[in-house]
């Protein structure tokens, strides 16, 4: 469960959302400026809230109140950014290693074959990142996150720098990331089609603000943020 009740000013932009989540995949949902990227940077702990507490299945991760806030390395929470972010000079498997090592996980042969399967990535495994597509690159991104072993997994706007074919080719892999992965999810995206396919709940923001939270049906009739 993913509880947020947090205030935040970024110069004149105020951010003001509170929401407590048990979906296996929250989508935030907004316009450009609504406060998405914001929002989870708090969660990620890369910005402090002002105001509030952030916690993870009971864990308070941001308590102001109480002066906690819980470094980013220490979270156990996975982050996949819109471009990737693969480094170049690596090959795809020393990529997906690296959150492994960062977090000094133990190497763990079966769960890197899961996530391989999951993903389909055991062909890449040899190449360079600019070898791969645009949608290769992000199921590697993927693949990192999940065997870094988080308790959460944050996308934000993941397809958002994709062609509508490298889209139509990477979302399977992610409802299938929904279904078959224990990892519960946190979706950025400005797309209602991405988010009725793979949300099981809505977070919509507006201004910094929290306008509508349920299921998808809270996307109905919308096709684009106002």
């Amino acid at each position: 469960m993913l509880r947020v009740d947090v205030v935040k000013q970024l110069g004149e932009f105020s951010l003001q959302a509170a929401f407590t989540s048990e979906g296996r995949v929250t989508g935030l949902f907004g316009a450009s400026g609504a406060g998405k990227t914001s929002l989870i940077g708090m969660i990620a702990g890369l910005l402090r809230p002002d105001r509030g507490v952030i916690s993870i299945d009971g864990e308070v991760l941001d308590d102001t109140s109480m002066r906690i806030h819980v470094p980013p390395h220490r979270r156990r929470i996975g982050y996949v950014f819109q471009d990737a972010r693969l480094f170049p000079h690596l090959s795809v498997a020393q990529n997906l290693d690296y959150g492994r090592r960062m977090n000094r996980l133990a190497d763990d042969p079966a769960q890197r074959a899961r996530v391989t399967d999951l993903l389909d990535i055991g062909s890449l495994l040899d190449r360079r990142p600019g070898q791969l597509s645009g949608g290769e690159r992000q199921r590697v991104a993927l693949g990192r996150a999940l065997l870094s072993k988080p308790r959460l997994l944050l996308l934000d706007e993941p397809l958002g720098s994709l062609d509508e074919g490298r889209k139509t080719e990477i979302l399977p892999y992610l409802v299938r990331l929904r279904d078959e992965a224990s990892t519960p999810m946190v979706y950025v995206s400005h797309d209602a089609a991405e988010l009725r396919q793979l949300a099981t709940q809505i977070v919509m923001l507006r201004h910094g603000r929290v306008t509508a939270f349920g299921g998808v049906k809270v996307l109905s009739g919308t096709d684009s943020p106002a």
